[in-house]
């Protein structure tokens, strides 16, 4: 199964992990303090990473999380976006890689 993941930035982690939250209906499977949350439902993968060199909302990145990638790839589309593709447990590699302290595994 595919997921749309969207990767945004945020100055203020704690009010959009409070917002997004209450959008998406479902608390973050993910979320390190002043740094990182993430949401996985069943159509939709987003993380929200607190990154003063970017407008808050601004788009970091897309990509799928798909079940059948080999292994974690990204490319640039011709609008120069970042696609990444991967599964959840090469997300989460990248996120533990990351926050050690997140200890995240997906279900």
């Amino acid at each position: 199964m595919n997921k749309l993941h969207i990767a945004i930035a945020t100055h203020n982690i704690k009010e959009t992990i409070k917002d997004y939250t209450i959008r998406l209906g479902v608390e973050p499977c993910s979320f390190v303090l002043n740094e990182y949350a993430l949401w996985r439902t069943e159509s939709l993968n987003l993380s929200v990473r607190q990154d003063s060199t970017c407008k808050p909302g601004e788009l970091r990145h897309l990509g799928w999380e798909d079940s059948s990638a080999e292994e974690f790839s990204q490319d640039t589309d011709v609008n120069c976006i970042v696609w990444e593709r991967f599964t959840a447990h090469q997300q989460a590699d990248e996120i533990n890689e990351i926050w050690p302290e997140a200890n995240f595994i997906p279900e």
